[in-house]
């Protein structure tokens, strides 16, 4: 019964009956610049805000072959049941995607949980990275190591993520425009070059791993302009310890709404690319056999920056890295590890299915 209990609770995420008939609708907290990360606080969840994310994506070596990784933890505040009392009013949702690459397998291996906060089974602090849905969690240690669980289709991964290089304030001091009003815009920041170690188990075995990583953490309340229906972003750790962010948010023709990103070099020295300076050049596409949806799985990302124009050409580890959420209530989305000449990291392309709303 205790069981049932748990699984029936982790499961009912938004119940009919749990909010009034009519409600007012609430006041989401805006994302304005000039506010101040303030850390280990921003570490930790903003729950007046209507949705945020801890995003870790990396390579692994399982011996001496390459693998992808994703591990992503989700918190929306549903506008739902705020004047109710009751415990199972759904005011706060979690949700988490696992996902490993493998071009031995030659698809996405992947798993989702989905809960409302509460009864100890799902939660988000507010004084520090520690989020834990079921038995996923992602916690940051005294020591400023991460540590993470999760599960999915025949693997688990039980990691450690420890910092070899300051966070990066992306945007303009972790404000980062998303459209081309004020208020779409994310509070943002990301944590590379993170140093993996752990355990990787697989069809009843357990092997050591090793790697590196990649964290964005956002959080906001407007974040797409209402003619947006996705994005492209990339996060590259180049070989020679600098970084490379680049992402576009686009219309239904394919062309962007807004861009931004970054460069930070091996000494720390980051530029900010302004609206504007950032394109994704299509490149090879790859037609999913189950959505049918086509992704420019191999696009080069230009940027122009003040020594003049960069381009970086993105190849994928395999092309079938599409990832289905719809499970747990989220999108299709393709989600995959690529290189670039002198890096690795990991390329995000959504909307392409169906055009995306948060």
């Amino acid at each position: 019964m205790a069981d049932l209990t748990r699984r029936t609770l982790l499961t009912a995420a938004v119940p009919l009956a749990a909010a009034p008939a009519v409600a007012a609708a609430p006041a989401f907290a805006p994302v304005v610049p000039g506010r101040r990360l303030v850390f280990p606080r921003d570490h930790g969840a903003h729950p007046e805000f209507r949705t945020e994310w801890w995003y870790i994506t990396g390579w692994l070596e399982e011996s001496g072959a390459p693998l992808g990784f994703q591990i992503t933890f989700f918190r929306t505040r549903t506008g739902l049941g705020e004047d109710n009392p009751s415990r199972f009013a759904p005011r706060q949702v979690l949700f988490a995607h696992a996902a490993l690459s493998d071009p031995r397998t030659g698809r996405l291996l992947h798993g989702q949980r989905i809960a409302r906060e509460g009864f100890g089974l799902a939660g988000a602090s507010t004084r520090d990275m520690d989020v834990v849905l079921d038995d996923w969690r992602l916690v940051r240690t005294p020591t400023g190591e991460l540590k993470t669980q999760a599960a999915g289709e025949g693997f688990s991964l039980d990691l450690t993520l420890a910092p070899t290089q300051p966070l990066l304030l992306q945007g303009q001091e972790g404000f980062s425009r998303k459209g081309p009003r004020p208020g779409q815009a994310s509070y943002y920041y990301s944590l590379p070059h993170l140093k993996v170690s752990g355990v990787l188990g697989r069809e009843g075995r357990r092997r050591q791993v090793r790697g590196q990583a990649w964290l964005d953490r956002e959080w906001s309340s407007t974040l797409l302009d209402p003619s947006a229906v996705g994005w492209d972003w990339t996060g590259v750790n180049l070989d020679d310890g600098g970084t490379l962010t680049a992402f576009r948010v686009r219309d239904a023709q394919g062309s962007p709404i807004w861009t931004g990103g970054s460069l930070r070099t091996a000494q720390g020295r980051t530029w900010s690319a302004p609206n504007g300076a950032v394109a994704f050049d299509p490149g090879r596409t790859w037609k999913s056999p189950r959505t049918g949806a086509v992704y420019p799985v191999a696009p080069t990302v230009r940027m122009q920056t003040p020594q003049g124009e960069r381009r970086w050409t993105l190849t994928p580890l395999f092309d079938d890295q599409e990832l289905d959420s719809r499970p747990s209530g989220g999108p299709v989305y393709w989600e995959g590890a690529v290189r670039v000449p002198g890096g690795s990291g990991y390329l995000e392309l959504t909307g392409y299915a169906a055009p995306l709303r948060l």
